[in-house]
């Protein structure tokens, strides 16, 4: 069964990968996904100083799901500038996911992170931005002007990392914004915010940061994530590699987003739950179900969902 997969013409051994944020801040993390059956390693949306993040608790798995506040700790762009040609040694895409805490941090960060030569990268117009604005990626003006800088200083494939939209406005939006900016992938979804989960033994909230309000993850978001993929899948008629996030907890998972229209799929929640093995599992698991349905391999269903 082939579950490799070529996303702006680069070939992945694996579809299945990390989603930034999910086990890859630090080398030891990054080392480990590097020797590990991930088809790529991806690094931690990064800012331009090191950051450790929100304080404690700040991720709380529960049945249906997680939720988080994690306040973007990472280890700052250069340290992971100097770690790329060590982690493209283990011979598979490596993509590093560009943040910033402000409009003007995201050109800076690319052109040095490019100057290192990783395989892809993700600008992450998902992240917080100004105190008491709306992500980047929820505004459209904003965007477009941050991905035209960005794509200045951007040489390798540059895919973007959205939000979830939840109209078809919004979809269409971004989707013309997208279609002027050069993206080459996109990555859907980032978690759902803002999510809250109380804990009713203890009549509190299970993360700290926010009063308890964090993005959610795992099975719980599955369905929006698939209506993003599928959305833009549409909205560019398949020329656009989309990488699948959110939900992804077994192989048939894996198998919806793919028809939806993902070329590959990340996963986070059940990354952190079950650690770097799992990827040995959602293989196995696709696989049996590509086989099953008769399929040969990932690029056979991609994209195939039939409607009503």
């Amino acid at each position: 069964m082939d579950l490799s997969t070529t996303i702006a013409g680069i070939r992945f051994p694996s579809c299945f990968m990390n989603a930034s944020g999910a086990l890859c801040v630090t080398r030891d993390e990054l080392l480990a996904l590097g020797r590990s059956r991930a088809g790529a390693v991806v690094i931690k949306s990064m800012t331009v100083a090191p950051r450790d993040g929100n304080p404690t608790p700040r991720y709380y798995g529960f049945p249906a799901g997680s939720i988080n506040s994690m306040g973007l700790p990472n280890l700052g762009y250069k340290a992971y500038a100097a770690l790329i040609p060590e982690l493209k040694a283990f011979g598979k895409p490596v993509i590093a996911s560009v943040a910033g805490l402000c409009e003007d941090d995201f050109p800076t960060i690319a052109a040095a992170i490019n100057a290192a030569k990783p395989d892809l990268i993700e600008v992450n117009l998902s992240c917080p931005n100004i105190p008491g604005k709306p992500q980047i990626g929820y505004d459209t003006e904003a965007s477009e002007r941050l991905l035209k800088r960005v794509r200045k200083v951007i040489t390798v494939p540059m895919g973007v990392k959205l939000p979830p939209y939840f109209d078809p406005a919004h979809h269409a939006a971004m989707g013309a914004v997208i279609g002027r900016c050069g993206v080459d992938f996109l990555n859907l979804i980032n978690s759902v915010g803002n999510g809250l989960v109380v804990d009713p033994d203890r009549e509190t909230v299970v993360i700290k940061p926010k009063g308890g309000f964090g993005g959610l993850g795992g099975s719980i978001i599955k369905p929006v994530a698939l209506a993003n993929v599928r959305a833009f899948w549409k909205i560019f008629e398949g020329r656009i590699p989309i990488i699948g996030t959110g939900g992804v907890v077994n192989g048939v998972d894996a198998f919806e987003h793919l028809l939806c229209g993902a070329s590959a799929v990340q996963i986070g929640t059940v990354l952190v739950e079950e650690g770097i093995d799992v990827f040995c599992r959602l293989e196995t698991e696709l696989a049996a179900q590509l086989n099953k349905k008769g399929y040969t391999g990932v690029a056979d269903c991609r994209g195939k969902l039939r409607e009503l």
